[in-house]
C-alpha cells in the first residue's frame, strides 16, 4: 500500500445524502476529521430526484387544479392554460435555490473533505477511491435507494421513466400510464392527471398503499378517483412493447387480458438499497436485497461501519435518513471517552412516532400504529378508535375542501399510540400527533390545548374530545350529573346536526 496516498479520518460518510451529509456536518462541527464521499452530486435523491423536485411540481399542479374550481368561489379565469415547460423551470430554479444549501463548498468550508468518485472496501477500516486510501475510526453506510425497476418482458426494449428520468421531460405527456400505486407512483401520477395529461395507474396489488390504514386507503382512493385520476388495481403487467410512437402494456386483469397504450411510461415500482459495487463483503458487513443489516444501535456486522437511511431498507423517509445519521453519529464518536465505551452514552433508535406523508390531494398522513397494528399489539378490547370528519371542521368547509378524516388511536387509558389523516394539509396537521405519540401523551394533553379558531388543525383537538365524549354524553352520565348538581335537563339529549361531538365541544 502506498502510505503517501493514504488519508485518515475519525469519520467517512459514503453517500452525500442526507444521511452522509448529516453526519458529516455534525462530526466536522463537534471537532472530528471528516471525509464525505460521492459518486455523483450531493444532496442525493431527495434533492435531486425526489423530495424536492416533485413537491415543486406538485406545487404547480394543484394550482392548476384550484383555479379550475374558482368559478365556484365567484373568479372567473376562463380555460385553465398549463405552459409546461415554464412549470418545469420554475421547478427546476425551486431545486437549485434549495441545492444551494448542498453546495460542496459550504461543506469544505467547515473542514469536511467531499471526495466524488466511485470506490470500494478494500478491507475493514479501508475504502479505496481513485488512487487514494481512506482509513477511518469510523465509517457510515448511507448510500440510499434506486428506482425498482421489475423485470417484464419487452421493458427493456422501450423508453421509459422513473423518478430519476421524469423531471426532465420537456413535454407534457398527452397519455402517461404508471406502474405502482406507492407514495411516488399516486403523487406523481395525479400532478400530471393535475396539469392536464390522461394518466391511468396500474396498481398489481387489490388495493391502494398496504402501509397505510385500510379505511383510509379506502378513502383516499375514492378521493382521487372522484378527482379523475383513473386507477387500476389487481393489473399484472405481463409485457410491454413500443408499437409505432405507442407504447402497449399487455397485462392479465380480474376481467381477463387487457391492453394499455401511451405516449410516456412512469416506472414507480418501489425502490431498491444500493448495495451493490462497494464490495461489503471485504468489509465483513451483512447485507441482503432489501439492504445493510444493523442492530438498534445502527452498527453493522463491522463495529467499524454504521449505516443510516435507505441504505438499510427499513424507513425510506428523507427525515428518517436525517434521524438515524444523529443516532448513528452520537454512536461512532461520541461513546467511548478516552477509548472507554460507556453504554449510557449509547442512544437506540426508535420508531413509534416515524411519521410520513403522502402529498396528494388530499394528503395522507401517518404516525405510530394503525388501528389493525394496535390491534395485534393491544387486543382490540384495549384500544378505543377515534375518528372526525373534516366536514365538519369549519376552516376546511371555508377553503371548500372537506373530504377525509382524522383518526387517532390510544390504548384503554386514553394515551395516544396511532394517528392517521387524509384531508387538506395532512402532513402538516399530523405533527402535533408526532409529538403526541412519541411522549405517550394522553389525549387530555391535546384536548386541554387551546387550539387558534378556525385552522385545520382544529380537528385535533375535536378528534381528541370524541375520548370524553363518547363516555361522558351518554344518558347514565348525564343522570349522575343531575344527582350530584342538582340539574333539571333531560336525560335524553340529541344533535340534530348530527355533529359526532363537534357542538359539545365547542
Amino acid at each position: 500500500m502506498n502510505m503517501q496516498n493514504e488519508s485518515v479520518f475519525d469519520l467517512v460518510s459514503i453517500g452525500g445524502g442526507v444521511g452522509g451529509l448529516v453526519a458529516s456536518v455534525g462530526a466536522a462541527q463537534l471537532g472530528a476529521k471528516a471525509a464525505l464521499v460521492e459518486k455523483t452530486k450531493l444532496g442525493g435523491d431527495c434533492l435531486n430526484y425526489g423530495c424536492v423536485p416533485s413537491k415543486g411540481l406538485i406545487r404547480s399542479a394543484r394550482l392548476a387544479a384550484q383555479a379550475r374550481v374558482m368559478p365556484e368561489f365567484g373568479i372567473e379565469v376562463g380555460d385553465v392554460q398549463v405552459d409546461f415547460p415554464k412549470v418545469m423551470k420554475r421547478m427546476k430554479a425551486a431545486q437549485a435555490h434549495i441545492g444551494e444549501h448542498d453546495a460542496p463548498e459550504r461543506f469544505e468550508g467547515m473542514g469536511i473533505e467531499v471526495i466524488f468518485g466511485d470506490g470500494a472496501f478494500t478491507g475493514p477500516d479501508t475504502f479505496q477511491i481513485g488512487d487514494r486510501t481512506l482509513r477511518a475510526k469510523r465509517f457510515l453506510l448511507s448510500m440510499g435507494s434506486s428506482p425498482f425497476v421489475p423485470p417484464i418482458a419487452g421493458l427493456d426494449s422501450v423508453p421509459y421513466l422513473t423518478n430519476e428520468t421524469v423531471f426532465d421531460l420537456e413535454e407534457l405527456p398527452k397519455r402517461l400510464v404508471v406502474l405502482g400505486a406507492g407514495p411516488i407512483g399516486l403523487e406523481l401520477s395525479q400532478a400530471f392527471q393535475q396539469l392536464g395529461a390522461d394518466v391511468e395507474v396500474l396498481q398489481s396489488a387489490p388495493k391502494l398503499l398496504p402501509r397505510l390504514d385500510k379505511e383510509m386507503a379506502e378513502i383516499l382512493a375514492d378521493s382521487l378517483t372522484k378527482s379523475g385520476l383513473k386507477l387500476h388495481f389487481d393489473v399484472n403487467t405481463q409485457k410491454v412493447e413500443k408499437r409505432g410512437e405507442e407504447i402497449i402494456l399487455e397485462a392479465d386483469t380480474p376481467s381477463g387480458k387487457r391492453e394499455w397504450a401511451c405516449d410516456q411510461l412512469l416506472i414507480a415500482t418501489g425502490r431498491s438499497p444500493n448495495v451493490g459495487g462497494m464490495d461489503l463483503e471485504k468489509a465483513g458487513v451483512e447485507y441482503t436485497p432489501r439492504g445493510v443489516e444493523t442492530d438498534e444501535y445502527l452498527q453493522t456486522s463491522n463495529p467499524r461501519i454504521f449505516a443510516a437511511g435507505d441504505i438499510r431498507g427499513q424507513y425510506l423517509f428523507t427525515h428518517m435518513a436525517e434521524y438515524e445519521a444523529g443516532v448513528a453519529l452520537r454512536n461512532m464518536l461520541f461513546s467511548a471517552p478516552f477509548g472507554i465505551s460507556l453504554p449510557f452514552l449509547r442512544k437506540k433508535t426508535n420508531y413509534d412516532a416515524v411519521p410520513w406523508t403522502i402529498y396528494t390531494t388530499p394528503e395522507a398522513a401517518h404516525v405510530g400504529l394503525s388501528e389493525a397494528d394496535a390491534e395485534a399489539a393491544l387486543g382490540v378490547n384495549r384500544m378505543q378508535v377515534l375518528r372526525f370528519p373534516m366536514s365538519r371542521v369549519d376552516r376546511a368547509v371555508l377553503d371548500g375542501e372537506t373530504e377525509g378524516v382524522c383518526k387517532v388511536v390510544c390504548d384503554e387509558k386514553g394515551r395516544l399510540v396511532g394517528a392517521d389523516l387524509v384531508g387538506p394539509a395532512a402532513g402538516e396537521i399530523l405533527h402535533e400527533f408526532v409529538l403526541a405519540v412519541r411522549k405517550k401523551m394522553h389525549v387530555k394533553e391535546v384536548v386541554d390545548t387551546v387550539h387558534v379558531y378556525p385552522t385545520l388543525a382544529q380537528v385535533n383537538k375535536r378528534v381528541a374530545g370524541r375520548f370524553y365524549a363518547e363516555k361522558l354524553f351518554t344518558p347514565a352520565f348525564r343522570k349522575k350529573m343531575q344527582r350530584l348538581f342538582g340539574l333539571k335537563g333531560s336525560i335524553e339529549v340529541t344533535d340534530p346536526a348530527d355533529l359526532n361531538g363537534h357542538g359539545a365541544e365547542r
